[in-house]
């Protein structure tokens, strides 16, 4: 699917949605490469703050993470560093997205998203 920031709608990412244990247990870990036009994004039931951290463990470099509430507003976000070991919203959130470290300025907290299955 396509994620395209209401703010910035010149700007669009191809994202792969993960919803099932295995797929966010997984996450990114392990990959060699993230292209600047890909990410992924996780989905927790229900939103909240504990159940949306992320680890780095694994992970061989640094990735932005955006986090949505269930309106998919933007809530938070972060630049994660490879091999860090906790990271958390500051406020409850439904999606997480991880995605290319380059394109953490392309979102900022109170931005809308929208994804399209194109």
């Amino acid at each position: 699917m396509q994620l395209i920031n209401s703010s910035n709608p010149g700007m669009s990412i191809h994202i792969q949605r993960c919803d099932h244990f295995f797929s966010k247990f997984r996450g990114l870990m392990l990959r060699k490469t993230l292209a600047v036009n890909e990410g992924i994004m996780l989905v927790s039931d229900p939103p909240g703050i504990l159940n949306t951290s992320i680890h780095m463990f694994f992970m061989r470099f640094d990735i932005a993470v955006i986090w949505l509430d269930e309106n998919q507003m933007v809530v938070d976000k972060t630049l994660a560093r490879a091999w860090r070991p906790y990271y958390t919203s500051k406020k409850p959130a439904r999606y997480i997205l991880e995605i290319h470290s380059s394109r953490i300025n392309d979102f900022n907290i109170g931005d809308r998203v929208e994804f399209s299955h194109a």
